[in-house]
């Protein structure tokens, strides 16, 4: 469905993409994961034709040319900034988008009721967009990109600034667009999304993409190991005595407290448990996408 090989862009001595390459199969949703500045919406630019790559080939559907008008009605965008007019109800922004993409008549009704209820907007339907919170705001936002039927949705950082239960409605939508076997490409730099909803990830920092693969992969790969802390029933001073069961040798302990780190944390807890040793509580302290970016890039995802 979508094939990106090798895309490069400048703005003046600023590079934006550097010899970026990806690809996207029918239904799946692929997540371009990095901070602000990293080049994620300048991706979704060439993707969808607004701008064009100093090198490189971007592929929709088999075609070439991103700014072909068969390509573009196959694409449904979701801007970072709000593309709703704000003295128009949302049913009249829906009416407008819909007539674009040449949607007439009891269809265009029918499309329209469908992606208020979506929204969670039917009530307000005639309400002016400029009353409306800015988790409705993006919610009308959304559905405005599908009323179409696309088969591509385009989405650069949807949730920006909503509310917890906008944004969870927004993640209902777009797992539902993605039964439908919408294939979908999702910008953003929070991770928890990314896990979610993203079956691969692309980790991308200043234009360039650092690693690709899904999330347990990359996880294993540049997470680090796990940090297990056990607190102990009883004191104990044998420290040799613990490191007989556990991998890493750099054990702290304190008072009843054992602290160590560890690439296989459940075979580590195995081996604790048949220790002999009593214990009152374990946390086990796993490695996550931020662990990921850090150790790729040596700074934290939201700098």
């Amino acid at each position: 469905m979508i094939d990106v090989q090798n895309l490069n862009k400048k703005y003046g001595n600023t590079t934006a993409l550097d010899d970026v390459s990806f690809n996207v199969g029918k239904g799946q949703t692929f997540g371009l994961l990095g901070p602000n500045g990293a080049g994620k919406t300048t991706a979704i630019k060439l993707l969808c034709g607004l701008i064009r790559p100093d090198s490189g080939i971007v592929s929709l559907n088999g075609k070439t040319d991103p700014t072909l008008i068969e390509v573009r009605r196959s694409l449904g965008v979701v801007p970072q900034s709000l593309a709703i007019y704000e003295e128009l109800s949302a049913e009249e922004n829906l009416h407008f988008w819909g007539r674009i993409y040449g949607i007439r008549g009891r269809k265009l009704r029918e499309k329209t009721a469908d992606c208020l209820k979506i929204a969670g907007l039917l009530k307000r339907r005639k309400e002016k967009v400029s009353k409306y919170s800015g988790g409705m705001k993006r919610r009308l936002n959304m559905v405005c990109s599908f009323l179409h039927e696309p088969s591509i949705l385009l989405l650069d950082e949807p949730t920006v600034g909503v509310d917890p239960q906008s944004r969870n409605l927004i993640f209902d939508t777009i797992e539902a667009m993605k039964k439908e076997g919408r294939t979908i490409i999702y910008t953003t730099h929070y991770m928890e999304e990314a896990q979610r909803l993203c079956d691969k990830i692309a980790i991308l920092d200043h234009g360039k993409i650092l690693d690709i693969d899904n999330v347990e992969n990359l996880i294993t790969r540049h997470g680090g190991p796990s940090h297990i802390e056990a607190e102990l029933e009883e004191k104990i001073s044998d420290v040799e005595k613990i490191k007989m069961f556990v991998d890493d040798k750099d054990i702290q302990l304190e008072e009843r407290i054992i602290r160590f780190k560890t690439s296989q944390p459940m075979e580590s807890l195995a081996k604790l448990n048949r220790s002999g040793l009593r214990f009152h509580s374990i946390k086990v302290q796993t490695a996550n996408l931020e662990d990921v970016f850090l150790n790729l890039t040596g700074r934290r995802l939201r700098d």
